[in-house]
């Protein structure tokens, strides 16, 4: 990939990105920091967000390391527009603690392709933003929370798909585009994605289990390269499981040698029960697979829930 070589030579001033490219760059700063830090402040960028581990600095050092990111970055980068993937939110924290703003949105290539979005105008970090001019967005059969299927009518919205009149019909429901997102909306109009429906875990009292949250919980902890979270069985019941492929730099690093299969599950399992304590007891992941190679992934680096990655 030549991305890096590219913002420097074109030196943008706004990036559309998806939340991976943001995550990756996140971890390299941290990483380049935790190196260059004295010890009392290594740490906090071995083992806090980037924007957590800035905040315990001396504010003129903050704003020389701020400088030097954005010249890494072009020099005149000043926001990043992020969507097609649900975004862990304290990367916004992130890029504002180094004075690069980000604003999340939220649409689908049916629909031109934005419905809503963060702006000038309305910011809230945790939600994808309020629905752009001419688009109308409601929650259809939401629940005892507010959360419902995502539904979107505007001129921007397709008319159908070429020559395929039942897939057409299926999207559409008394004139509404039926995203199959799942979300709530706030009382200003902010849109909260929840997660796909047909990621959704059921149990079977009833409680909805969504897949992508916990995805990003365990995303955080850096012992973890990849994870896809799905449905199992366990005892006839449906249960959580992870399918995590470890961050072996990582380990490696901070062991000091290559650690073997055994020592990586201990290290993800670790991670999971760090997880599991500040969750539901019916969110909790019940069954962790140490992959022995990554997850298959999109061209937009988003993984597969489908193919290999679910067998």
């Amino acid at each position: 990939m030549n991305i890096s070589q590219n913002i420097k030579e074109y030196r943008p001033t706004v990036l559309v990105v998806v939340p991976a490219l943001l995550k990756v760059v996140s971890k390299r700063i941290s990483k380049t920091l935790a190196a260059k830090s004295p010890a009392k402040y290594k740490e906090n960028f071995e083992n806090l967000s980037l924007g957590a581990a800035l905040s315990k600095l001396p504010y003129i050092v903050r704003k020389i390391i701020g400088r030097k990111v954005k010249q890494s970055l072009g020099g005149k980068i000043r926001l990043f527009i992020v969507g097609a993937a649900k975004l862990d939110t304290s990367l916004i924290a992130d890029f504002s603690s180094l004075g690069i703003r980000t604003l999340q949105g939220y649409g689908l290539t049916e629909c031109s392709p934005l419905l809503a979005g963060n702006s000038d105008f309305y910011f809230d970090p945790d939600s994808t933003g309020i629905a752009i001019p001419g688009v109308q967005l409601k929650i259809d059969n939401p629940d005892s929370e507010g959360v419902g299927e995502i539904l979107a009518k505007g001129d921007n919205v397709m008319l159908g798909y070429y020559n395929d009149i039942e897939s057409t019909n299926k999207v559409f429901k008394d004139g509404w585009f039926c995203t199959g997102d799942l979300g709530r909306m706030g009382k200003d109009g902010g849109l909260y994605i929840k997660g796909r429906i047909k990621n959704v875990i059921v149990t079977s009292n009833g409680k909805n289990i969504y897949t992508e949250e916990l995805e990003i919980r365990l995303s955080k902890y850096p012992e973890i390269g990849e994870v896809l979270v799905v449905a199992a069985k366990e005892n006839g019941e449906t249960c959580v499981k992870a399918k995590i492929f470890p961050n072996w730099d990582f380990l490696k690093e901070k062991l000091g040698f290559k650690p073997s299969q055994e020592e990586a599950y201990s290290s993800v399992e670790h991670a999971v029960k760090e997880v599991n304590s500040k969750i539901p007891g019916y969110k909790r992941i019940k069954i962790v697979e140490v992959l022995k190679k990554a997850l298959e992934k999109t061209t937009t680096q988003k993984i597969k829930r489908f193919g290999s990655n679910i067998t």
